[in-house]
């Protein structure tokens, strides 16, 4: 079967493999769409990523028909469409034709949308879910989101929107990531142009001139420091992108900041699959059900070298304009 593949000298390559036959807990999947994700060309170039390579094929997310199943696989049935962050607990990597995955990190995919717009939830949902669960927000809670016209940035809006939580306020740098956000629901005085001067003052006042209890930090770098600014005493910083400055990590120490740290990968270390599915199952339901809106995406092209280059390419260069980016299978 086709591929995208990572040569010894970390080059992308089209290449043939063989394709996956299941083990007796997994399901055979034909990828329909596949999720481009920052990850994937950080992996390429950076050190600490490249530890998590797990096959020489890329890609962490897809949606897709089962074809074939192992013999104690019985959560679904052959021609089942179906989505999953399969992360490194593939085969290989999506940026193929066929994967193999354990069934119980496998979910139905949301009905009545495309496959495209399916392997565009589960990286950003899953993150998105977990950061709002495991922070344990009051109705009362002030909460800052940087980076919030994101993959994951906007399904945390719309995540705590649906939770009727409304002391938000959320950083964008366009115009066009601002109307975004407004039509998710946020109102003009809560969203905030990052790049203007005093950022961190703006921030406070949009927050009645008082230090934010919760910030969830989707940039780092700078926006960490200017995060960690503008948290109370005792506050908590969601760490999604683990790009904290050495300073914002000193400014938050000082405070006393429980720094809490996101990551879905963590759960594959323990093979707890139920994460996965579970988030992944109830993340269908608020989209089928109309509470949340499926993700904005922009099809790239179908399963070529070029497809994956080109997106490697508009994420580096942070031009998704609000897009998840998807290849087509």
């Amino acid at each position: 079967m086709k591929a995208i593949v990572l040569n010894e000298n970390f080059r992308l390559e089209e290449a043939v493999i063989e394709k996956p036959q299941p083990k007796k807990h997994e399901v055979v999947i034909q990828i329909k769409a596949s999720g481009f994700n920052p990850i994937d060309y950080q992996m390429i170039e950076n050190e600490l990523e490249r530890k998590l390579i797990s096959s020489p094929v890329l890609g962490r997310e897809l949606s897709g028909i089962i074809v074939e199943k192992g013999k104690d696989a019985h959560q679904f049935s052959i021609g089942d469409e179906v989505y999953s962050g399969s992360g490194s607990m593939g085969s290989s990597g999506t940026y193929t034709e066929y994967i193999s995955v354990p069934e119980a990190i496998v979910a139905r995919k949301p009905k009545h949308i495309p496959f495209e717009q399916a392997a565009a939830i589960p990286s950003a949902g899953l993150t998105a879910l977990q950061t709002v669960r495991r922070l344990k927000l009051n109705h009362d809670n002030s909460v800052l989101v940087t980076g919030a016209a994101g993959g994951v940035g906007s399904f945390v809006i719309k995540f705590l929107i649906a939770g009727h939580f409304q002391n938000i306020t959320a950083t964008v740098g366009s115009e066009e990531n601002r109307q975004i956000l407004l039509g998710l629901g946020l109102k003009e005085h809560q969203i905030i142009n990052y790049k203007q001067e005093n950022l961190a003052a703006a921030l406070l006042n949009a927050n009645n001139n008082q230090p934010f209890d919760f910030g969830i930090d989707l940039v780092g770098n700078y926006m960490s420091e200017i995060t960690a600014d503008v948290l109370k005493i005792n506050g908590t910083y969601a760490d999604v992108t683990a790009l904290i400055t050495k300073n914002a990590h000193e400014i938050l120490f000082n405070k006393g900041t429980v720094i809490m740290n996101i990551s879905n990968y963590s759960y594959s270390m323990n093979k707890d699959y139920s994460y996965y599915k579970g988030s992944l199952e109830e993340i269908s339901k608020l989209i089928e059900a109309g509470t949340i809106t499926a993700p904005n995406y922009r099809t790239i092209g179908d399963l070529s070298l070029e497809t994956v280059l080109k997106a490697h390419s508009i994420l580096k260069n942070n031009q998704t304009q609000g897009h998840k980016l998807i290849m087509k299978h």
